[in-house]
């Protein structure tokens, strides 16, 4: 392979090679050694790891025939980023010649297709998860999910699937490229191959031994953990710049390192983009058994549901509850989302004839007229109702009573929520994160289980 990406004009860093090699390493049976458990690229910006997986799976391309690549970004825009970026690449002299010679030398980018074809009949299929790109492929031998930290389990279920009948003796790869995620991110695959990873690294010989356990290719460039904090590195130290950044200063010139850092104002923003470091956080900071608590396979059905919308009107969420299971149902954008939210909210709620509740004075109320007009039963409550769905819901986690499905939406809701006080009433404080969808299931509860009192009339009776 390293042969092929020379001939096509490319050569690479020490770090660059070492990857590949590790990245295409195959065991004794043939197959690669990384095609259970893939690639994990866990790498701050402006190292170039886009470009070396690029190179990676246009020489592959090139090296064997009829190979079938998907390559996902959570977002349109970065997938069309990268589509960019690879159309650059291909027409590049030395490798324009393994391009297909239909239409604009194998390059699609016409009716919603976004392909790079090669005349041995290889091909890499662009795409945003979030536009569903992924669903419902089969035969696929190499799969990249770019922005790795936000791949929600979902979009994983979708996808992985489509490896299933890959014909390549080598078996199939799965590249998974990201930045540590955000408190708020769905980023619990990602995370949860980062802890596999640490296991392993604990049970294996000092640096430079051999280790013949795992299934998966895990890479981590990060700065010393404790950059920033007290009696640690300073945040803008150019020597922790390097630890995390084996392109810096060679490749990525200082100049680029500086516009990232003084756009990224929020310090934890640039730990994680510019040096790698992974947020410190327990699983769940408020909850400790969070992690604890069983993922029934057949929850109970739910009894109630419930909305709530984050402090900046970004998001809305719908939650559930149900004989001591908590649901995360949905999410969708406040602004663009509202309209095929309803129509949801009120299609569940009237298929299972479930009560729907939300907090008067927040951004969720003002779906309330809506959902009544579709024939909902709403009950728009008063900050009280929230305190006691949310005194509810922390005394049966405490006692472990309660159960989850272990849902990405939720689970990252928990991880940022921290406590605070209105008067003497303790509720889940909104600045620590978007914790919308814990709201949304605290309010579920206490509709499930209040009594039928003034609170709880209908919105068309006191609205």
């Amino acid at each position: 392979m390293l042969s092929r990406c020379h001939e096509l004009g490319v050569t690479f860093d020490t770090w660059q090679d070492a990857l590949g090699q590790v990245s295409l390493g195959v065991r004794a049976d043939g197959r690669f050694a990384a095609t259970v458990g893939g690639i994990v690229l866990a790498i701050p910006r402006q190292v170039a790891k886009t470009f070396i997986t690029m190179c990676i799976v246009v020489a592959l391309c090139t090296m064997f025939p009829n190979l079938t690549v998907l390559w996902t970004a959570h977002r349109t825009r970065t997938a069309d980023q990268t589509f960019e970026k690879m159309q650059g690449f291909v027409k590049r002299k030395a490798v324009r010649r393994y391009l297909s010679p239909g239409h604009k030398l194998g390059i699609r980018t016409g009716n919603g297709r976004q392909e790079i074809e090669f005349r041995n009949g290889s091909k890499i299929m662009f795409g945003a998860r979030d536009q569903g790109f992924g669903r419902g492929f089969d035969e696929i031998d190499i799969e990249v999910f770019d922005e790795a930290q936000i791949l929600s389990s979902k979009a994983l279920e979708d996808m992985i699937a489509a490896t299933n009948q890959s014909r390549w003796s080598f078996g199939a790869l799965l590249f998974f490229m990201g930045t540590p995620p955000r408190p708020i991110d769905p980023g619990r695959e990602f995370s949860n191959r980062r802890d596999k990873a640490l296991k392993v690294k604990a049970g294996a010989p000092d640096f430079g031994g051999i280790v013949e356990g795992g299934k998966a290719v895990f890479v981590e460039c990060s700065a010393d953990p404790d950059c920033g904090k007290k009696d640690g590195p300073e945040l803008d130290d150019r020597e922790q710049v390097k630890l995390a950044n084996p392109s810096y200063p060679h490749r990525t010139p200082d100049i680029s390192i500086e516009r990232l850092r003084e756009n990224l104002t929020d310090d934890d923003a640039w730990r994680r983009e510019g040096l790698g470091i992974w947020d410190e956080f327990e699983s769940a900071q408020i909850f400790p058994a969070w992690s604890l608590l069983p993922n029934p396979e057949e929850p109970p059905a739910p009894e109630a549901l419930g909305i709530m919308a984050d402090a900046e009107r970004t998001w809305l969420s719908l939650g559930s509850y149900g004989g001591g299971h908590m649901g995360a149902v949905m999410r969708a954008p406040f602004i663009s989302g509202r309209a095929t939210f309803v129509a949801e909210v009120a299609r569940i709620a009237k298929e299972r004839g479930l009560p729907v509740v939300m907090q008067e004075k927040t951004g969720a109320a003002l779906l309330a007229p809506q959902l009544e007009a579709a024939g909902v039963t709403v009950h728009v409550v008063p900050f009280a109702s929230m305190v006691r769905g949310v005194d509810l819901l922390e005394t049966a986690v405490a006692n472990g009573t309660a159960t989850h499905g272990d849902y990405d939406a939720l689970n990252a809701a928990v991880r940022v929520a921290t406590w605070k006080f209105v008067g003497d009433q303790r509720v889940f404080d909104h600045k620590a994160g978007d914790v919308s969808m814990l709201e949304a299931v605290a309010l579920a509860w206490h509709l499930a289980t209040a009594p039928v009192v003034e609170e709880l009339q209908p919105f068309a009776l006191w609205g």
